[in-house]
């Protein structure tokens, strides 16, 4: 049940930040949620492997480029969705980051079992 919310707020944070960023566009709450998912995906089986690949880069830059690995994919997921639409490498890092940010604090009102 609470990974279900967690999909959906996520889908949330993504409309907020289309709010926020005009340059980033979905085409309604569906797409969002689908958006959800293959962000979640690439994050969960591309990213891993990417950041692995560039540790070196990363170290280097002092952890910035991990910043530029998540604008990227950012960028990835809305090459593979149609009704998601990111203009530009800039504002899929700014909307990676904002995404990031507002999943995390809807996230964290959801109360975990453990707790």
């Amino acid at each position: 049940m609470r990974l279900l919310l967690l999909w959906i707020l996520n889908a949330v944070a993504l409309l907020l930040v289309t709010y926020l960023l005009p340059s980033i566009q979905v085409a309604g709450f569906g797409w969002a949620l689908l958006a959800a998912l293959v962000l979640g995906f690439i994050n969960t089986l591309v990213r891993p492997v990417l950041a692995l690949l560039t540790l070196p880069i990363t170290l280097l830059t002092l952890g910035i480029f991990y910043l530029v690995l998540n604008g990227l994919l950012f960028w990835l997921a809305s090459a593979l969705l149609p009704g998601f639409q990111v203009q530009g490498f800039f504002s899929a890092l700014i909307g990676a980051l904002l995404y990031g940010a507002i999943a995390w604090a809807l996230s964290a009102l959801i109360p975990d079992k453990r707790d």
